[in-house]
């Protein structure tokens, strides 16, 4: 055979067998490139597009078609054979006469064409006699499948008071059918519960609203069914629904109210700022921010007294306590409260203010309260002189009940462990019990008491803070101890120790001190004070050189004078040491051992104490010794006897005036200048014939001193009577402060005045004649 195109022959499902021989055909055509006839045959195979009905549910197996080639004589040597989608298990071939049919039900919506191969075979040599063909079953559909929606149940929200036609959600159906082949597929929605408030439109499933101002106050949920039916609609058409859960979301569309117009409260007027006192609330059906509530107090007689905050949580108003309440004062107060949405809606501001107002009424409560001081504190200022048992401040304290009771005051010993102040309890005036100090301390912080006398539980208490004032009453002294030195080569005028002084007082323009030599050495001839008006005063120099060997050291007594009033004064000694110094002026040495005699016992000291006691303790055993020869000897001496009697004399000299018999006073001070030595029971012609000799105090061998004063007093005509007992005493080296007695005034360089002696009247007489004349001071 020959092949050709196809010509297809569509068999209408009713189950009837129809057989076509397709021929042949001779078909003469024109070819464009060489005019050559063309032929087409007819192929020689019997095959077609066929269609099933799906969902089959007839007695027998449905009949697809039949597979017949022209090869076929009817003889049985050829075979039909099928493969493809569900060949052999779906569809089933009949293989001697190419009949097929359908073994199972279909679903076109599982599956809707399969595509299967046929071919001929020659039983006998198993040659195909067609070349292998495809064909298409295709599933007819039947409308077996309802709409499905996509969800099972949907859930919008939608503003209270939209308006009518507000797009609320879109729901779709899907219907499984074929939508190419008649209205099995053809969707229309309508709704079944959720009139009059929504609407749906029938093709696309969108959900409206259908009423106007829907308040969610009314109602907030709506559940709406929606129905989606194919055929379009017409009877015998099938449908599913689904629901709808709508809710209504708030806008604030309503003003908050009071309950009531007035509220009733007490407060005891010893409640503290910040006390509640009871809670109002203004309703708003309104939810979430829109019903948000701001409370403030807008007017009345206590506004000031009281406040109003917002309870977030309960959105209600908390009255508290702003300040003190006073029964006495004000007992009862009238507010206006107004409460406040936070959040309004502009669209809905034609409705009205959205406030309201209402009235609080509170009543003060009397208790029994504690004193009241005057004042927060008290600040008394007292004299550091004050004396004992004077007053220096008063604080007051009343009741502040309408009873006024009586009041005590008394001071809290905690805060005064020393008990120097002191309060009258009955009209609380303080006074000073013991002497007060500025210097040792400043500042007093006591409390005072005050409770009634009818109730003591009911007290209070005041700092009072006692200031002491300074008063002068103590003197300037020098600001720390000066080491001062002046070289042996200084010269006149030069400056050796810059001081200061501090005083313990504070005066209010400050301090201002000055400084001066004591009156009895206000021109000294060895140093001056010189005052540098800026609180510290320089100590000079007034003469050229100063030797160690004649003062080692220097007492400098100096007055220091405060400005304050009583005016302080205090005098202070400054020790000024003679040192040997450099070219320049810096100090290599002030020690004294070299130049004075020791202060201590050395070696030879001792030696020569030692040998002091040893001669005395001879001349007591000689002592003895003659003693007992005189007991021996007998009373009465023979005339003849030619030995020295022994003459006694019992001189106890003239008195207290008579002063010149001997003076042991100058063995005690070895420094003492030499006079002439006359002798102690004759009066000498004058008492200025002065004998100058070798100063002593430069030998520091003590016994070679004793040997020397022995041997002066020896060769002295003036010394006392052979039958007197000298006494040598040796007690080192004098104080460094020297002697400050009038009897050495002659050793001292410079002439001394003297002529206030005649002034002291006639018992000082001869002392004016000795030291008061001209004569005396040349002599």
């Amino acid at each position: 055979y020959t092949i050709g195109i196809p010509v297809s022959l569509r068999p209408w499902p009713s189950q009837k067998r129809t057989t076509k021989h397709l021929r042949s055909e001779r078909v003469t055509g024109l070819s464009e490139n060489d005019g050559e006839t063309l032929h087409r045959t007819k192929r020689g195979w019997m095959w077609n597009q066929f269609f099933l009905l799906e969902e089959y549910t007839g007695p027998d197996t449905q009949y697809v078609g039949k597979l017949h080639t022209d090869q076929d004589k009817g003889d049985g040597n050829l075979k039909y054979i099928l493969t493809g989608d569900g060949a052999g298990s779906l569809f089933i071939i009949d293989e001697n006469t190419g009949d097929i049919h359908a073994a199972k039900k279909l679903d076109r919506e599982e599956k809707s064409l399969y595509v299967l191969r046929a071919k001929a075979i020659d039983r006998k040599t198993g040659r195909q006699v067609e070349p292998e063909s495809e064909f298409i079953i295709k599933i007819h559909d039947i409308n077996d499948n309802e709409p499905k929606f996509t969800k099972d149940m949907y859930t919008a929200s939608i503003p209270e008071m939209s308006g009518v036609g507000t797009s609320v959600i879109q729901v779709t159906a899907t219907d499984a059918d074929d939508a190419n082949y008649g209205n099995s597929a053809k969707v229309v929605y309508s709704i079944l519960q959720g009139q009059p408030y929504f609407s749906v439109d029938p093709e696309t499933g969108l959900i409206k609203t259908a009423l106007p101002d829907m308040s969610r106050e009314n109602r907030e949920q709506y559940q709406v069914v929606i129905q989606a039916k194919d055929m379009g609609g017409q009877m015998g058409g099938l449908s599913g629904t689904t629901t709808v859960n709508i809710t209504l979301t708030d806008v604030n569309d309503n003003p908050p109210r009071f309950p009531q117009s007035t509220y009733q409260f007490s407060s005891p007027e010893s409640a503290p700022p910040g006390t509640p006192l009871g809670r109002i609330k203004a309703n708003d059906p309104d939810v979430g921010e829109n019903a948000e509530i701001e409370y403030s107090i807008s007017n009345g007689d206590g506004s000031d007294m009281f406040d109003i905050v917002t309870d977030k949580d309960t959105q209600e108003g908390i009255i508290t306590v702003k300040k003190h309440l006073d029964f006495e004062n004000k007992m009862l107060y009238t507010l206006r409260v107004e409460a406040t949405n936070t959040h309004p809606d502009p669209r809905f501001l034609q409705l009205g203010p959205f406030k309201d107002t209402a009235f609080v009424k509170i009543s003060v409560e009397d208790i029994d309260e504690p004193p009241v001081f005057s004042r927060p504190w008290y600040l008394i200022e007292v004299d550091e002189d004050a004396k004992e048992g004077s007053i220096i401040g008063q604080v007051v304290a009343q009741d502040p009940d309408i009873t006024k009771n009586a009041i005590k005051y008394s001071v809290d010993r905690h805060t005064d462990l020393d008990r120097i102040f002191n309060i009258y309890s009955g009209n609380g005036s303080l006074f000073i019990s013991k002497p007060l100090d500025r210097e040792e301390t400043p500042w007093h912080n006591i409390t005072v008491i005050a409770s009634e006398i009818n109730n003591p539980k009911q007290s209070s208490q005041i700092p009072v803070f006692i200031r002491i004032l300074d008063i002068n009453d103590h003197a300037p002294e020098f600001a720390k101890y000066y080491e001062t030195f002046v070289c042996e080569n200084a010269k006149a005028g030069q400056l050796i120790q810059t001081v200061s002084a501090v005083d313990k007082d504070e005066p209010p323009r400050g301090h201002r001190f000055f400084f001066e030599l004591v009156p009895e050495f206000a021109v000294h001839p060895n140093f001056s004070v010189v005052d540098n008006k800026d609180n510290t005063a320089g100590i000079m120099t007034r003469r050229n050189g100063y030797s160690r060997s004649k003062m080692s050291t220097y007492l400098l007594p100096v007055i220091i004078f405060d400005n304050d009033y009583p005016i302080q004064s205090s005098t202070g000694t400054l020790t000024i040491r003679v040192c040997a110094c450099d070219s320049r002026g810096n100090m290599q040495s002030c020690n004294a051992e070299a130049l004075l005699l020791p202060a201590g016992l050395s070696t030879g000291a001792l030696v020569a104490i030692l040998l002091c006691i040893v001669i005395l303790l001879v001349l007591v055993v000689l002592f003895t010794a003659l003693k007992r020869q005189r007991k021996k000897e007998p009373l009465i001496i023979s005339k003849d006897d030619v030995r020295d009697n022994i003459v006694t004399y019992n001189d106890e000299g003239g008195g207290e005036e008579d002063t010149q018999a001997f003076d042991i006073g100058t063995l005690r001070n070895p420094e003492a200048r030499e006079e002439s030595k006359m002798r102690r029971d004759v009066i000498p012609e004058t008492i200025f014939q002065i004998r100058r000799t070798a100063p002593l105090w430069e030998n520091i061998d003590v016994q070679d001193f004793i040997h020397r004063r022995l041997k002066e007093n020896d060769l002295d005509p003036a010394a006392p009577p052979y039958d007197s007992l000298a006494t040598y005493a040796y007690e080192g080296n004098d104080s460094i402060a020297n002697s400050l007695s009038s009897l050495e005034s002659l050793t001292t360089e410079g002439n001394q005045d003297y002529d206030y002696l005649s002034d002291w009247g006639p018992r000082f007489k001869k002392l004016a004649d000795m030291y008061g004349g001209e004569d005396s001071d040349r002599d």
